[in-house]
C-alpha cells in the first residue's frame, strides 16, 4: 500500500525498497523466464512521477439518464442490464461520479456490473466504460468459451496512482473499445482480497522486476499470469515511455493470438515458480539468538546516521524493525539498537511525514530526510507506529513520543472511526483534484488563520516559507529545534510550545473547510485488530479510557459480525461482512483482543481470542507440517495456497498468530499452545534464517520463545487497592509478560482460566504483586520499589 513510483514501471505504487528487493531476489529465475515474451512484446517503460490531470467535478441533481452501452461491449442480458440501471440511479450523488464521460445533467453514461459491489475501490470504476467484472467464475467462463485473455487490474481506493491510470486509461473511450473487444476485464481490490494481490503481485515482480499499484495482469481464461506491469501511461510517448496501454493490449493480444503455445509455456513456467515460492521447506529446529544478532547487524548496517531511518527514498516507516530493536536492546543493553529508534522516531516526529496539524503519519516520504510525504493515511501505518511511539516512551520516558502517540491515536478517533464501531482503512493522498492539497498551506494561509504573532512562530518553526517546498505551499515540518527557534523568537520553549499547540488546533479548524480527501470506509477485520490493540495499550499507557472505550467498541462490532460457526469476515462493507475472513484477520484480532484483556480484564476478550484460536488450528493449521496457511482449507485456492512468513510492511498472519499463541499459552497454561508457536517459527525458519530482516515480527516471536516469559498478577483486597501497584506494571516495556489484575474475591473465578491464580490472595489486606516464570514465583509484595527491582531484570539473550 505504497505510492509514487520507484522501479521500472511507470509512476506506480511501488513495495518497499526493502520488501522489494526480497521479492526480486527471490523470484529471479522467474524473471529469466520470462525474458523471450518480453522481447516479443519489444519495449520497456521508463519511470516518471508526474501528477495526471484532475478528472471534472461538479454533477446535476436532475433526473438521472439511463446510462449507454458500454463502447465495444457486446450487449447485456437485459436483465442485468435493468440491475445496472436500476443501481445508477440509486448511487449517493453527494460525490461525483469519478469519471469524465458524463451526460449534460452530470450523471454518467455509463455503468458497468462494479456498480453491483460494495467495495469503495471498485464503485471508483462503476461508471468507467471498460466493461469490469468483479473477480469470479462468471469472467474466466466468459474468457474461455469467447477465447480471449483477462486484464486484471488490482488496486485501491486511496492510491493515487490508481487514480491517474483510471483517469488516463480506463476512463478513456478509445482504450475501453478496444479492451471490451478484445479482453475480459477484472477488477480486484487488493484490501478486500489480499490471497489474490499476494499471488500476482509476485508475478508482476518476477515477470517485470518490479511490483506496485496498480497491479496490471495478463492471464489466461485459466488464471494464469503470462504478463505483468504496474502503471502504465495510455499511448505511446506519454511520460517518457515508448509504448502505451493501449499499444501493449494491442501487442499482447496479437502474441496471444498468433503464439499460444509460447504464451501458454510462460504462463506455466510462471506459475510453477509461484507455486515453488509458496512451498516452504519445513525446518527442523528453532532459531537461535544468533538470528537476532544477524537481524540486528543487518539493520545497523543500512541505517541512516543523518536522518534516521534505513536505506534511502523513498523512505518508508519501519515499525516492525524499530519494535525488534527495542526488544533487542531490552535483552542485549546494546545502546546502538535504541538509538537507532529514538532518532528515527524523532527524525519522522519532525518531519513533513508526520502531519502536524490533525496527527497521524502519511504512507512514506518522497524524500531521505522525511520532509516531503506521499500524502495517503493509512489506519495500518498509524496503529503500527502509535503502538511504537507508546513503547519508545515506555522505554525512554520521553515525553514526546507520548505526545506523538495520544496525537495519532486522536487523529484516527476524529477521522477514521465509524459512529457504529470500527475503524475506516485509509484516506487518501489527493483532494480537489491535487495530490496533499488538503495538507499543504502557504504564508498567506498561515497568516490569514492565526494572529500576527502566532503566525510567525508557525511560519518559523514549521519553515513555510514564500517559495514552499510542495508544487508552491509548503509541508510543515520542523527542521529546527523548538529551543533555537524560542532564542529567535526570544521567548522561552515552553511559551512557544503552548503558542504552537494553540495554532495547530486553529489551523485544524480551518484546514476542515477545505475539499476533504476520500476516505475509504471498510472496516478490515485484520486492520481493525492491529488499531484496537493500539487504542488498548494507549488508554493503558497515556490513562486515556476514552481509547480503551473506542478500541471495546470496535471488538463487539466485529465478533458481532461473526456468522453462525464464528467465523470472523475479512471487511465490514456498507455496514455488512464482506467476504471470508484470512489468516491474518483472526489472527490480528485476536491479538488486538488479548491487548484489550490485559487493559480491562474483561474475560469475555480473552474467550474471544482463544476462540478465534481455535478455528485458526481447524481451519488453516498444516497439519503435515507446520504453521498456517493464508487461506481457509475450505477457501477456493487460486493457484498457489500461501504460508506467509513476510513481515513488510504489515505484520505476517504466522508471525501474528505465533505471538498470540506464546501470550495465551502464559495465560491459561495451556502447553499444547506453546506447541503450535513452536512449530510455526520452525516451519518457516528456513526463510528466516535465509532473510531475517524480511520478517522482523517473526523474530519478535523468537525472542518471545529465548526470554523467560513473565506472568504477573496484581491482586487487590475487596474494596478496593493501590492503584499505583498495577500502574508500575504498566509503566514497563514488557514485551514478553502477561498481567492480570483481579480482586481478592475473583481469583477462583478467574483461576478456572488462568490456572496460575489459583491461590493468590491481597496479603495482609493490601495490593499484593506476583511475578513469576513458569509458575514459579519471587515472593510477593506490597512494596512499589520490590516490584521495580523484580520488574526490571530482563534475561540477556543466549550467548550462542
Amino acid at each position: 500500500m505504497i505510492e509514487r513510483g520507484a522501479g521500472a514501471s511507470t509512476g506506480s505504487a511501488p513495495t518497499s525498497p526493502r520488501r522489494l528487493r526480497a521479492r526480486v531476489s527471490l523470484l529471479v529465475a522467474a524473471v529469466l523466464v520470462v525474458a523471450g515474451l518480453a522481447t516479443v512484446v519489444g519495449r520497456r517503460l521508463a519511470p516518471t512521477t508526474q501528477p495526471s490531470p484532475a478528472p471534472p467535478s461538479g454533477v446535476s441533481s436532475g433526473p438521472a439518464i439511463a446510462p449507454e452501452p458500454l463502447p465495444g461491449a457486446a450487449a447485456m442480458a437485459p436483465a442485468l442490464a435493468s440491475r445496472l440501471a436500476t443501481a445508477a440511479t440509486t448511487v449517493d450523488r453527494a460525490t461525483p461520479p469519478r469519471t469524465r464521460q458524463r451526460h449534460a445533467d452530470g450523471t454518467p453514461r455509463y455503468t458497468n456490473r462494479l456498480v453491483l459491489e460494495t467495495s469503495p475501490y471498485l464503485l471508483q470504476h462503476a461508471h468507467n466504460p471498460v466493461d469490469w467484472y468483479p473477480w469470479g467464475d462468471e469472467a474466466f467462463a466468459r474468457a474461455l468459451a469467447d477465447h480471449r485473455p483477462v486484464l486484471l487490474s488490482i488496486g485501491y481506493s486511496t492510491c493515487h496512482w490508481c487514480h491517474v491510470m483510471e483517469e488516463e486509461s480506463f476512463d478513456d473511450e478509445e482504450i475501453a473499445a478496444y479492451l471490451n473487444a478484445n479482453y475480459v476485464a477484472i477488477k480486484v481490490d487488493r484490501e478486500q482480497r489480499p490471497d489474490l494481490d499476494a499471488t500476482y503481485m509476485d508475478a508482476v515482480v518476477a515477470l517485470s522486476g518490479n511490483g506496485g499499484w496498480p497491479m496490471t495482469v495478463w492471464l489466461t481464461p485459466s488464471r494464469q499470469p503470462f504478463y505483468g506491469a504496474t502503471y502504465v501511461p495510455p499511448h505511446d510517448g506519454d511520460r517518457g515511455t515508448r509504448v502505451g496501454f493501449l499499444t501493449l493490449l494491442r501487442e499482447l493480444r496479437q502474441v496471444y493470438d498468433e503464439n499460444p503455445l509460447r504464451v501458454a509455456q510462460q504462463a506455466d513456467a510462471v506459475t510453477d515458480r509461484l507455486r515453488a515460492l509458496a512451498e516452504i521447506p519445513a525446518g527442523d529446529a528453532l532459531p537461535g539468538a544468533r538470528v537476532l544478532r544477524r537481524a540486528f547487524a543487518e539493520y545497523a548496517a543500512t541505517f541512516d546516521d543523518v536522518h534516521g531511518g534505513f536505506d534511502g527514498a523513498p523512505k518508508f516507516p519501519p515499525p516492525g524493525e524499530l519494535e525488534l530493536l527495542l526488544r533487542y536492546h531490552r535483552r542485549s543493553g546494546d545502546a546502538r539498537a535504541l538509538e537507532m529508534v529514538t532518532r528515527t522516531l524523532a527524525a519522522m516526529a519532525a518531519g513533513g511525514i508526520h502531519d502536524h496539524v490533525g496527527g497521524g503519519f502519511h504512507r512514506y516520504a518522497t524524500d531521505a530526510a522525511w520532509e516531503i510525504p506521499h500524502f495517503e493515511k493509512l489506519l495500518t501505518d498509524n496503529a503500527q507506529l502509535a503502538t511504537l511511539y507508546l513503547d519508545a516512551y515506555l522505554v525512554t520516558r520521553d515525553g514526546g513520543f507520548a505526545d506523538v502517540a495520544r496525537e495519532t491515536l486522536d487523529y484516527v478517533a476524529r477521522e477514521l472511526t465509524d459512529p457504529a464501531g470500527g475503524f475506516y482503512t485509509a484516506s487518501d493522498a489527493d483532494s480537489d483534484g491535487r495530490e496533499g492539497a488538503f495538507y499543504v498551506w502557504t504564508p498567506a494561509e498561515i497568516r490569514a488563520a492565526l494572529p500576527a504573532g502566532m503566525a510567525t512562530a508557525v511560519l518559523t518553526f514549521y519553515a513555510v516559507s514564500d517559495a514552499g517546498n510542495f508544487d508552491g505551499a509548503s509541508v510543515l515540518h520542523a527542521p529546527r529545534p523548538l529551543a533555537d527557534v524560542a532564542r529567535e523568537l526570544d521567548t522561552n520553549p515552553e511559551r512557544l510550545r503552548f503558542i504552537l499547540s494553540e495554532a495547530r488546533r486553529t489551523l485544524r479548524e480551518r484546514r476542515a473547510t477545505r475539499p476533504r480527501p476520500h476516505v475509504d470506509t471498510k472496516i478490515v477485520t485484520a486492520w481493525n485488530g492491529l488499531m484496537i490493540g493500539a487504542f488498548a495499550r494507549g488508554g493503558v499507557v497515556l490513562d486515556e479510557p476514552r481509547f480503551i472505550e473506542l478500541a471495546r467498541a470496535a471488538a463487539r462490532r466485529l465478533l458481532d459480525a461473526r456468522d453462525g460457526d464464528g467465523r470472523v469476515p475479512r471487511s465490514l462493507s456498507a455496514g455488512m461482512p464482506q467476504g471470508d475472513g484470512f489468516l491474518d484477520d483472526y489472527a490480528d484480532l485476536a491479538a488486538g483482543l488479548l491487548d484489550l484483556y490485559e487493559a480491562t480484564f474483561d474475560g469475555t476478550s480473552l474467550e474471544a481470542a482463544r476462540a478465534l484460536h481455535a478455528t485458526l488450528a481447524t481451519r488453516f493449521w498444516d497439519a503435515e507440517h507446520g504453521g498456517f496457511f493464508a487461506t481457509a482449507s475450505d477457501a477456493a485456492t487460486e493457484l498457489v495456497r500461501r504460508k506467509p512468513a513476510d513481515d513488510l510492511p504489515l505484520p505476517s498472519g504466522n508471525a501474528a498468530a505465533a505471538e498470540g499463541l506464546l501470550r495465551l499459552a502464559e495465560l491459561t497454561g495451556d502447553e499444547g499452545l506453546r506447541r503450535r508457536a513452536e512449530s510455526t517459527v520452525r516451519a518457516l525458519a528456513p526463510a528466516l534464517v535465509h532473510a531475517p530482516t524480511r520478517a522482523p515480527r517473526l523474530l519478535a516471536v523468537v525472542d518471545f520463545l529465548l526470554d523467560r516469559p513473565r506472568e504477573i498478577a496484581i491482586v487487590d483486597p475487596d474494596g478496593g487497592g493501590d492503584p499505583r501497584m498495577l500502574a508500575t506494571v504498566r509503566a514497563r516495556f514488557l514485551p514478553n509478560a502477561v498481567v492480570v489484575a483481579t480482586r481478592e474475591p475473583e481469583v477462583a473465578a478467574r483461576a478456572g482460566v488462568v490456572p496460575w491464580l489459583a491461590d493468590k490472595r491481597a496479603l495482609g489486606g493490601r495490593s499484593t504483586a506476583y511475578v513469576c516464570t513458569r509458575g514459579a514465583c519471587e515472593l510477593p509484595t506490597s512494596d512499589l520499589a520490590v516490584l521495580e527491582r523484580q520488574l526490571g531484570e530482563a534475561t540477556p539473550l543466549p550467548s550462542e
